[in-house]
């Protein structure tokens, strides 16, 4: 993935270098979860006890208070992929440890959402039969690729995220891969939560709204999931861009923007950033219609840049 620098009409390709140490990484990571990733650092280098003996790179709080875990490479390794599924497995058997963990850096008043938990492995690059692992296995592990170049751009690709989907046959003719499968089914998410849920008992012309913002977001980019939540419907990239709550008369949408963002705004337009709400984002837009969801496109789209896709 070459990238260039424009200099009077040419292009100069940009070297690409690596940091000297996985820790510098890290820190770098950890500096800029907010930017990065959406989250609230938590705890580096997190002792897993005596008897696991073992250390977790990052531990976070996503931005819908999900447990986030980040292990880094900056050579590529299966072993991260293997880490990741034991720290995976790990937390979910010691949530009173990471919860203890959260009150101390963030405060008493926040509380965790064990309906997911997020895991990120960032390296330069993955073999294939790490990529086919973490398909098969069925564990909520997000593969991220990096490049550092000599300009000091950091780039960063997700390369694929393990679906929560039931392991596929092949498990069965492979026993460390079932006993893997196992261990995944075990601590993936226990929601069951679904699109169709969502758009259940609502009024004709609702859903067709809600079919619409549907169809806009998710067109504005391949990499962006939706993603039914309890009460929203989340649409996110690397973070999220949208939330959608479905009421019988309207549809709230939470933009992932700040008030500042936002000039000109339509009169169903609120700024709850010091409001509680359901969804991420501090701008609230209340439409009943086509044409009011017409002019909240162009805060949508606004939030999609600002997140970077």
């Amino acid at each position: 993935m070459p990238i260039f620098e424009i200099s009077n009409d040419k292009l100069i390709p940009v070297e690409q270098k690596n940091f000297a140490l996985e820790k510098e990484l890290q820190n770098l990571i950890e500096n800029n979860l907010a930017e990065v990733f959406n989250c609230r650092f938590v705890a580096s280098e997190f002792s897993t006890g005596a008897q696991h003996a073992g250390r977790i790179d990052s531990l976070a709080l996503s931005e819908e208070d999900n447990p986030v875990i980040i292990e880094y490479k900056k050579v590529e390794s299966s072993q991260l992929i293997n880490q990741s599924l034991f720290y995976l497995h790990w937390i979910q058997d010691h949530k009173g440890d990471f919860e203890i963990a959260v009150q101390k850096a963030l405060g008493s008043d926040v509380h965790v959402d064990w309906s997911d938990v997020r895991v990120i492995c960032l390296a330069p690059n993955y073999k294939k039969y790490d990529l086919h692992a973490v398909q098969v296995m069925g564990a909520n592990i997000e593969l991220w690729r990096y490049r550092l170049y000599a300009n000091n751009s950091l780039y960063l690709e997700e390369v694929l995220r393990g679906t929560k989907a039931a392991a596929s046959d092949s498990l069965d003719k492979n026993p460390v891969m079932v006993e893997a499968g196992k261990k995944a089914a075990q601590v993936r998410t226990t929601a069951t939560y679904t699109i169709e849920e969502h758009f259940k008992g609502k009024p004709d012309a609702i859903q067709e709204l809600m079919h619409s913002v549907s169809e806009y977001v998710m067109g504005l980019d391949s990499a962006i999931e939706e993603i039914p939540k309890k009460f929203y419907i989340a649409y996110k990239a690397s973070q999220n861009i949208v939330c959608m709550e479905a009421r019988n008369r309207n549809i709230k949408l939470w933009v992932k923007l700040k008030p500042s963002d936002v000039s000109d705004p339509p009169s169903y337009y609120r700024d709850v950033s010091g409001i509680g709400h359901l969804g991420t984002g501090d701008a609230e837009f209340i439409i009943s219609n086509q044409d009011e969801f017409e002019e909240t496109k162009r805060f949508i789209e606004m939030a999609y840049n600002k997140v970077g896709g």
